[in-house]
């Protein structure tokens, strides 16, 4: 009789836990504005957790062609032009690099490509950013930047901080949904 009350605990723990955990978020995104805090709304981003990894799908309208720099910022403050986000979520003070890199920020997510025309679509996945736990990003900002970022494999200092993305075209907070 023991063991089935234990068993019975542990599966109610289990649920009340998993009750806890986040699995859905959203992003309203501001187009930036230098000195103010951003008030165009552009486009949203999902984010959508998926056992390890986290599915981030969406659109943006206005960006210029080409590719942008795409982060997770450290605050959720989307103020002065989107430069209250601070820099790229980076608790455990790694350099900056790829996606796929083992050594990089959390908030490394890559580039995004803008076409021509139209609304840049966004579809990206990563298993190092989460919607719950010790290093949530719900909470912090999510940024489109101005130029490509270069993963960390460029010359300049920048590389190894920011990827010389250039500045910040785009933010905007990842809440609960």
């Amino acid at each position: 009789m023991k063991s089935s009350n234990i068993f019975i605990l542990l599966a109610t723990l289990s649920c009340v836990h998993g009750a806890t955990e986040v699995i859905r978020a959203r992003a309203y995104i501001f187009k930036a504005v230098e000195g103010k805090v951003p008030t165009q709304l552009i486009g949203t981003i999902d984010f959508d957790q998926s056992g390890s990894f986290l599915k981030l799908n969406g659109s943006v309208a206005g960006l210029p062609a080409g590719k942008h720099g795409f982060h997770i910022h450290e605050k959720g403050d989307t103020g002065n032009g989107c430069l209250s986000a601070g820099g790229h979520y980076n608790p455990h003070k790694l350099s900056h690099g790829a996606p796929d890199d083992s050594n990089r920020h959390i908030g490394d997510l890559g580039n995004i490509e803008s076409p021509a025309s139209g609304d840049t679509a966004i579809s990206v996945s990563d298993s190092l950013a989460s919607l719950s736990g010790q290093y949530s990003i719900i909470g912090r900002s999510v940024v489109i930047h101005e130029k490509t970022d270069d993963l960390g494999r460029g010359t300049s200092d920048l590389s190894k901080t920011t990827g010389n993305a250039g500045s910040r075209l785009a933010c905007g907070t990842i809440g609960t949904v």
